[in-house]
């Protein structure tokens, strides 16, 4: 009864999702690698459960797993990635006709067909047979028909198995009828390591080819790098040119940011998967412990020469990817320094402009202000004088002239302090 968080039983089974059965020769193992879009998840699960008749499910905890049985002794595996499905098949007691033409034996038949025609598109295909030693492997050699000359061949085993180490063959290329070939000797390897020790060496493989995903896209966007560095680089100088406008030097950033956004769209996810898919495949190559026979190229080397040339392709891309982006960055923040230099600049004129109408504005205040007094003040000594007038013949000895003349200069003091105290109640402290 315990309150179980609702993702505890998917974490639990994502530690069981790799388990193969143990491996007793002969055996044949089937492998397919389908590539699954969103389309074909959608039919993936009922094309699944539409086993040939006789074939059984088990019961499994995590759906992204499942395991049965296609007929006696056809054992499979179904196991669900985030962009791909791996479809294996394994093969009691299978003989060479199983892993050459598993479509005409009659037993394997309807359960090769369905894996076969399973929805995806199919990324590697594969056909392993197991024999004892390396007697039997010899005397099958010829009958695969492995190319002499790109022969590779070694000793792997994981580190439990000890001295018991298993021997591969396998050219690398492509049957006509698109599956590739691998031929391993178990050399006395317990059925559990050698189980184990041949999934290892499937899912080199299988991250092999995912990886490689990347190398065309890298290709292709080779030259798109080349165009938006062209763009770049044709834009630098025009950050200095006076007499190229903002607003065509906008349109043109733009133009570039669609391009470097169409990019990444186009090839970071592809470009961070082959990067994870090459970790994968370098931690294989260690897992397996890889012994090299005398006369052949070992597994380490076949990779090392012909995949990581490609994984490194796809690092330069990315990193060239990056480089762009900073340098167009870069570009954004100095055509932006550009933008705002020139507003400031056209504040500062404004700023400029406004300080001397400012200045204009005071010195034409003052003279109004001087103007008005004067005239306040005319008519205050005018109204005076008609005052005077009317005393002059009740007052004994009035000059009234000396009396305005007097009285000029106080009138006009009079009235220039007046006009400023109205002034500062008007205006309050900005009248100061």
């Amino acid at each position: 009864m315990m309150n179980e968080h609702e993702l505890r039983r998917a974490i639990v089974g994502e530690m069981h999702l790799r388990r193969w059965p143990q491996l007793v020769t002969p055996a044949v193992v089937i492998q397919f690698v389908h590539t699954v879009d969103a389309a074909d998840r959608g039919l993936e699960q009922a094309a699944i459960n539409d086993l040939p008749e006789g074939g059984r499910i088990e019961r499994h905890d995590n759906p992204r797993h499942l395991s049965g049985w296609l007929a006696p002794g056809v054992d499979f595996t179904v196991e669900r990635h985030s962009e791909a499905r791996t479809t294996t098949l394994f093969i009691d007691g299978g003989e060479i006709d199983a892993m050459l033409a598993p479509d005409a034996v009659a037993l394997l038949k309807p359960g090769f067909r369905w894996a076969s025609s399973l929805p995806g598109k199919v990324i590697r295909s594969t056909r392993v047979m197991l024999v004892a030693g390396e007697t039997e492997a010899a005397a099958m050699l010829r009958s695969i028909g492995f190319a002499e000359e790109d022969l590779v061949s070694c000793y792997i085993g994981t580190r439990s198995a000890g001295p018991n180490r298993a021997r591969i063959w396998s050219d690398f290329y492509l049957r006509p009828q698109g599956f590739g070939a691998i031929l391993v000797a178990a050399n006395g390897m317990p059925p559990g390591d050698l189980a184990r020790t041949v999934q290892r060496l499937q899912e080199l493989g299988n991250y092999r080819n995912l990886a490689l995903l990347g190398l065309p896209v890298a290709r292709r966007g080779w030259a798109a790098l080349d165009r938006i560095e062209n763009m770049l680089s044709d834009m630098l100088p025009a950050v200095a040119r006076p007499d190229i406008t903002d607003d065509a030097l906008l349109e043109r950033v733009t133009s570039l940011s669609m391009e470097l956004i169409s990019h990444a769209t186009d090839c970071d996810y592809r470009m961070s998967a082959t990067e994870a898919y090459a970790r994968l495949v370098e931690e294989r190559l260690a897992d397996l412990n890889i012994e090299p026979c005398d006369g052949h190229l070992s597994l380490a080397d076949f990779t090392q020469r012909r995949f990581l040339p490609a994984v490194r392709t796809c690092a330069a891309h990315r990193r060239r990817a990056e480089q762009l982006a900073q340098r167009t960055t870069q570009f954004v923040s100095l055509f932006r320094t550009r933008i705002e230099t020139r507003i400031e600049n056209q504040n500062g004129r404004l700023l400029a402009s406004m300080e001397r109408n400012a200045a204009r504005q005071l010195r034409l205040q003052q003279v109004v202000e001087g103007l008005s007094v004067v005239a306040v003040s005319y008519y205050a000594l005018a109204l005076l004088d008609k005052v005077l007038e009317g005393i002059k013949g009740h007052v004994k000895g009035l000059d009234v002239d000396i009396v305005s003349a007097l009285l000029v200069p106080v009138i006009l003091l009079s009235v220039w302090l007046a006009l400023h105290r109205m002034k500062r109640r008007i205006l309050g402290p900005l009248g100061h």
